[in-house]
């Protein structure tokens, strides 16, 4: 079926972490399975990383929907200048 994905912005200030939830990145593909649905981060975070929380300190190139349903991955800013938006890409 027809994939569709809506994704807000996430605001960071340096150091900050957000946990991303399904009011961040939601996607369904029209199909009963959502929670086999996989995200690719094809641009990472400008200034930071995506993390699975249960790794600290390491960025993941993909997650599932699943993980963003458990809130098992985060928005992670690297303390770097230049706080913003970064969108989900």
């Amino acid at each position: 079926g027809d994939i569709v994905l809506l994704a807000k912005p996430v605001t960071l200030t340096e150091g900050d972490r957000v946990t991303l939830t399904t009011d961040v990145p939601v996607a369904t593909d029209g199909t009963s399975k959502p929670e086999k649905l996989l995200y690719a981060v094809s641009l990472p975070p400008v200034h930071g990383q995506i993390e699975h929380i249960n790794y600290p300190g390491v960025p993941i190139s993909s997650y599932s929907q699943l993980d963003v349903v458990a809130q098992k991955v985060s928005n992670v800013h690297d303390n770097s200048h230049g706080a913003g938006k970064e969108a989900l890409r």
